[in-house]
C-alpha cells in the first residue's frame, strides 16, 4: 500500500514504515530534509537526515546545535522497516530526492527539482520507482524556460544600458539558489564585481566554501557612503524592494529574476523595469520528462496548482493523483522564498 510509505499528516509528509517525516512543517523526532530552503528545512526537530552536499547550508538554516546526520548521494541507510537513499534533484546546492524502499514497493519523493543545467549543483538524477511524488510549482504548459546563456546575455545587455544611462542596475532574486546560480553563470561571461545585499552574503560564502565558482562580490555596506553605483550590478532579495535600503539607489533600474516572469504582464504588475526568466524549479517539459524517466506506476502531485499536470498525465496513461488523495492533511505549504 502507498500509505505504508507515504501519509500526509499535520506535521508534514510521514512515512509510517520508517517512522520519519519528510520536510516537516513542525518539530518531529526524526526528519529527512530534501534541501535548505526555509519551507523545507525548519529548526526544532530532534534529528535530521540530509545529503552531505547540503550540510553547510543546513547548518546555516537549522543552527549549530541541531543534530544532523549526512549521507553521500546514493548512500543507503535504514530507518525502521525502510531502506533510504538521497539522490540529486538539481534544485539548489545539496538538494536531494528521497528514495524509500519498503517491503513491496519503492517510492521517490522529489522535493523540489529542475532539469536545466546549473553550475552550482549536481544535475537531477532519474531514480526508477513505483511511486513518484512530484512538485508542480510551474505545472502549466506555458512555462518553458529559455537557455540560461540567453538570459545572462539579456542581463548583461541591461547592465550595459544602465551604464550608458549612468544608473545602478538592481536585480532582485531569492537569496538561496537563485542568486548563486546567476553569479556562477555570470562568471563564464564577465569578471565584473557584483554588489550584494547583506542577506545574501553568508549564503554566497557557503557556496564558495563548497567550491562553486562565481564572479567577485562585495557587500553594499562596504562601499563608500554616497557612492552612486552607476552602471554597476547590485543583487538583493525581493524583500528589499521598497525598503529603506533602496534609498541609496533612488535612480536605479530594477529587475526581477523568476520563473513567474514567463507570464506576460507579471513584471509590470510587480513594478520592476525588467524581468528575467530564471527558475530553480522544473518547467512543464521538465516535469513530464521526469515522470517518464522514473517509470513510476503512480504519480502524486503536490505544490502549486497540480490539476493541469494531473489531467495531462492521466490523458497520457498515467495513474496521477493529488497527494491529498493518500488521506490525512494536504501537504502543500510554501513560503515566498521558493515560489519561483
Amino acid at each position: 500500500m502507498d500509505s505504508d510509505l507515504l501519509l500526509p499528516r499535520p506535521e508534514g509528509l510521514y512515512c509510517p514504515a520508517g517512522d520519519f517525516f519528510i520536510d516537516p512543517m513542525l518539530p518531529v523526532p526524526r526528519a529527512v530534509v530534501t534541501h535548505a530552503h526555509g519551507d523545507h528545512a525548519r529548526a526544532g526537530s530532534e534529528l535530521y537526515h540530509v545529503a552531505s552536499a547540503g550540510l553547510g547550508l543546513m547548518r546555516e538554516r537549522l543552527g549549530a546545535t541541531a543534530t544532523i546526520r549526512d549521507y553521500a548521494y546514493g548512500e543507503s541507510f535504514t530507518l525502521g522497516d525502510t531502506r533510504l537513499s538521497l539522490h540529486p534533484s538539481g534544485h539548489v546546492l545539496g538538494a536531494a530526492q528521497l528514495r524509500i524502499e519498503g517491503r513491496d514497493l519503492v517510492a521517490v519523493v522529489s522535493g523540489d527539482y529542475k532539469r536545466d543545467p546549473d553550475p552550482t549543483c549536481v544535475p537531477f538524477e532519474p531514480v526508477p520507482c513505483d511511486v513518484f511524488v512530484t512538485e508542480s510549482t510551474f505545472g502549466l504548459p506555458i512555462y518553458r524556460w529559455p537557455p540560461m546563456h540567453t538570459v545572462i546575455g539579456e542581463m548583461l545587455a541591461w547592465l550595459d544600458e544602465c551604464a550608458e544611462r549612468a544608473v545602478p542596475a538592481v536585480l532582485f532574486c531569492y537569496a538561496l539558489g537563485k542568486a548563486q546560480r546567476i553569479l556562477a553563470e555570470l562568471a563564464a561571461r564577465t569578471d565584473r564585481t557584483v554588489h550584494l545585499h547583506g542577506a545574501m552574503l553568508r549564503l554566497v560564502e557557503a557556496y564558495r566554501e563548497a567550491g562553486v565558482r562565481m564572479v567577485p562580490t562585495q557587500p553594499v555596506s562596504e562601499s563608500a557612503r554616497g557612492k552612486d553605483f552607476a552602471g554597476e550590478l547590485i543583487m538583493a532579495p525581493p524583500s528589499a524592494a521598497g525598503s529603506p535600503w533602496m534609498r541609496r539607489f533612488a535612480k536605479a533600474s530594477t529587475g526581477f529574476a523568476s520563473g513567474w516572469m514567463q507570464v506576460r504582464g507579471a513584471r509590470r504588475r510587480r513594478g520592476y523595469d525588467r524581468g528575467f526568466i530564471v527558475s530553480d524549479h522544473a518547467d512543464w517539459p521538465g516535469l513530464l520528462q521526469s515522470v517518464r524517466d522514473c517509470g513510476a506506476k503512480r504519480i502524486y502531485v503536490t505544490h502549486g496548482d497540480g490539476e493541469a499536470l494531473i489531467r495531462h498525465l492521466r490523458e497520457t496513461g498515467h495513474d496521477a493523483r493529488p497527494l491529498r488523495s493518500l488521506g490525512g492533511s494536504a501537504v502543500d505549504v510554501r513560503d515566498s522564498e521558493e515560489g519561483d
